[in-house]
């Protein structure tokens, strides 16, 4: 009732069906609730790496074709080769993503912030220069769902951003596949559908320089439960290369693979 009379009624109506534009399942910087074990190849990061993520975007209003939602999540990485296991780099984002959908189309217009720090253990372990990277951006992704596939592109400007000579334009795009038959059982508690994604991302303070994320595995979800009905938890593999996703590195080239599972409403 107090979540009702703060958020609204449309919040707790959005919550029980599908959203109007779902995550992108292979942007790394997609709130949600995740933790992934990598092993990596990068100049500044260790060999060895855990990502974890704590977010969610929650409707708070909706009519049949608009929805204005919050997105906010905390992506934190962990050196897994050092003895403390110590945190490296913290990033903190929130924004207020409005979605549009007419048929098999649907546009996400979302203006977020997003702010990064370093791990103390990593700033002691390490001697690393803390760099104050804040920014203010607003970004437009279109998408087109076709039976079991899914396309997207677009877009973001960071309109105030520090430090100043942090360029501000991303470019991006993807391709997206969801089984619609279960291929996985897990006896009368799980099922699980096939799923894969890709997604590019060209960056301009890099050149230009694309990152290309590649996730593949099961979806799971609760044997008739209605789409979006209730919680589903996923067991992917990972695959990344190029411009590190990681706030305060995003200067360097990173290529990493990996296994992870996240949950998601």
């Amino acid at each position: 009732m107090l979540l009702a009379l703060v958020v609204g009624p449309g919040a707790l109506a959005a919550q029980s069906t599908e959203p109007l534009f779902a995550r992108l399942l292979a942007d790394p910087r997609e709130p949600g609730f995740f933790a992934t074990y990598l092993w990596g190849r990068s100049q500044a990061l260790a060999s060895r790496l855990g990502a974890v993520g704590l977010g969610q975007t929650i409707g708070v209003f909706r009519t049949p074709h608009w929805e204005l939602a919050l997105a906010a999540g905390v992506f934190s990485q962990f050196n897994m080769g050092s003895p403390t296991n110590d945190l490296i780099n913290t990033d903190y984002r929130v924004g207020l993503p409005v979605t549009y959908r007419r048929g098999a189309v649907a546009t996400r217009l979302q203006i977020y912030h997003q702010s990064s720090h370093l791990g103390d253990e990593y700033l002691l372990h390490t001697g690393a220069k803390r760099v104050d990277l804040t920014f203010e951006s607003a970004e437009l992704i279109v998408s087109h769902d076709a039976a079991r596939w899914r396309v997207y592109s677009g877009g973001e400007y960071a309109f105030k951003r520090s430090p100043s000579d942090l360029k501000p334009a991303v470019l991006r795009a993807g391709v997206e596949y969801r089984g619609v038959h279960p291929v996985v059982h897990v006896g009368h508690l799980a099922e699980g559908r096939l799923v894969a994604g890709l997604d590019v991302a060209s960056i301009q303070v890099r050149d230009w320089q694309p990152a290309w994320s590649l996730v593949s595995g099961f979806e799971m979800a609760t044997p008739g439960a209605a789409p979006g009905s209730g919680w589903e938890w996923s067991i992917l593999l990972h695959a990344y290369t190029g411009p590190t996703p990681y706030g305060q590195f995003y200067r360097d080239p990173l290529s990493s693979v990996g296994i992870g599972i996240a949950f998601a409403r």
